[in-house]
């Protein structure tokens, strides 16, 4: 089978596409999926050029939003039939999929069964693709653990990314006053069609001053902040007394400096969130067929563009997701 192969750590020239990869075969407990829809995430580029602390299985194939067709299933499953169009779960017991076990930028991609999800004959395979980590993260920040409630005011950070967009259409759904904040106009202008009540260019790095002007000095309830080092101070500028900055990654580092005067002054709650429960991810799946949320799909790329894909990330040239057609 054809796949995008890292053999060793590095830039996007290590991204190989490789035509003679053996095709998996399914053991006990297991399914071979047909990828059709790949999503991109930064979690890919973060398991190509590696991650401190954390040793990935060379040579490897990331990808872990994976909706395709089941083409074999294993001694033992039950439930699943060859044939079923399915989304995977990546979450793992220990890890993920495309961060520990080889993932979907390849034809075929071996998971375990009981990660599985049945998909509705409505159902894009693009669409499915994007949500698991990017929507399910969103989902479990925002309600499962942000608990944010209507009429409450909510700043997104890098709201024109995968996870921010999810983040401002959870929010709006929710009830809740949101506050987009992205680099370029053209994105802002989008962010206002997703239904952002305001929208900031944060090009200039004085974010938290925008704020309180547009909020009359009181500051915002909820801050999103996945940016990690480059905001994290002014994320915290940006809260109101009592308010809670929310976070599950760190694009730009994970040791910002910090003012920790805000924190107990304003008496603030930092929350972090984790990825997704399957709980999560099927509550936000019932939201998504029901037509509530629509996920945001920047382009839709062949599987030997995947580097520019992850180019596209990189450089922050994408609103919303990047989907890969592994069998084009």
């Amino acid at each position: 089978m054809r796949a995008i192969v890292i053999r060793e750590h590095g830039g996007r020239d290590t991204l190989r596409l490789e035509a003679d990869v053996p095709t998996p075969r399914a053991g006990a407990g297991q399914a071979v999926v047909q990828v059709h829809a790949c999503a991109l995430n930064h979690l890919d580029i973060f398991v190509r050029r590696g991650m401190p602390g954390k040793k990935t299985p060379l040579p490897f194939i990331s990808g872990g939003d994976i909706a395709g067709v089941v083409a074999e299933i294993g001694p033992g499953v039950e439930g699943v039939a060859v044939g079923q169009r399915v989304l995977v779960d990546p979450a793992l017991e220990h890890g993920a999929i495309g961060e520990d076990a080889p993932g979907g930028l390849a034809e075929y991609a071996l998971v375990p069964a009981a990660n599985l999800i049945p998909l509705p004959d409505r159902a894009a395979f693009d669409e499915a693709a994007a949500l698991p980590i990017a929507y399910g993260t969103a989902w479990r920040m925002l309600l499962s653990r942000g608990r944010v409630r209507p009429t409450e005011h909510v700043l997104i950070l890098g709201a024109s990314g995968g996870v921010g967009t999810a983040c401002v259409q959870i929010a709006k759904m929710a009830g809740c006053i949101v506050y987009a904040a992205a680099s370029r106009e053209d994105k802002l202008a989008k962010l206002r069609g997703l239904g952002a009540d305001h929208v900031i260019n944060y090009q200039d790095g004085e974010f938290d001053r925008e704020v309180w002007r547009l909020t009359g000095r009181r500051g915002v309830d909820v801050v999103v902040d996945y940016t990690g080092a480059a905001t994290w101070v002014r994320s915290l500028r940006s809260l109101r007394k009592g308010g809670r900055l929310l976070t599950c990654g760190a694009t730009t580092g994970y040791d910002p400096n910090t003012d920790i005067r805000y924190i107990w002054v304003r008496e603030l709650t930092i929350l972090g969130s984790d990825g997704w429960t399957r709980l999560d991810l099927e509550a936000l799946l019932r939201v998504v067929w029901s037509g509530r949320i629509r996920p945001v799909i920047d382009r839709v790329l062949p599987l030997a563009q995947t580097p520019e894909g992850e180019r596209l990330l990189e450089e922050r040239e994408v609103f919303g997701k990047v989907i890969i057609h592994p069998q084009e």
